[in-house]
């Protein structure tokens, strides 16, 4: 059985968008709010794009006898995410990971288990078959640069990670 005053996680649904504004004044109100996001490899001169974890996706610890209302009528938050008409809470392990694997503002920086100059396998794709070498990390939308020997000259093509069968993964902690 739950006691009576004690604070959990739920999970709110945020309008499109409208995560940080909702984590705003989720705070503003007095809720703890973890908004979990990623920040992708930066590629050459661009900056390093941070996207959300979860897309609309917030966890709030919060007493649900008392502060349900504070949730439901807070600016950028559309509803909980429930099971059948009642908000349920997820296990505090769950989100305590998370934290674990981000900094002070809920961000994980991901990488790729691909290093530069490592000898790769194409598995799909035009260039299905052939082996080459990484030349750059994967990029924020996805694409490898690779060295390869075609025609007896050797050619950067730009071939995407999932062709490579590579998996991104959290580095925690950074």
């Amino acid at each position: 059985m739950l006691e009576a005053g004690k604070r959990e996680w739920y999970v709110v649904y945020s309008k499109p968008r409208k995560e940080e504004y909702a984590t705003a004044h989720l705070r503003l109100r007095g809720i703890e709010v973890y908004f979990p996001r990623l920040c992708l490899p930066q590629h050459a001169q661009e900056r390093r794009p941070i996207i959300p974890l979860f897309p609309n996706y917030l966890f709030i610890k919060i007493r649900i006898s008392d502060e349900c209302n504070y949730v439901i009528w807070c600016p950028g938050v559309k509803r909980f995410v429930n099971f059948g008409s009642t908000p349920v809470p997820i296990e505090e392990q769950i989100v305590e990971f998370m934290m674990k694997q981000s900094n002070s503002e809920g961000v994980i920086m991901a990488r790729s288990n691909l290093k530069i100059g490592e000898e790769v396998h194409i598995t799909s794709g035009p260039f299905e078959g052939l082996i080459g070498i990484i030349q750059d990390p994967p990029d924020p939308k996805g694409r490898v640069k690779v060295l390869m020997t075609l025609l007896n000259r050797q050619v950067k093509v730009q071939v995407p990670v999932q062709f490579i069968k590579s998996e991104w993964a959290a580095r925690p902690g950074v």
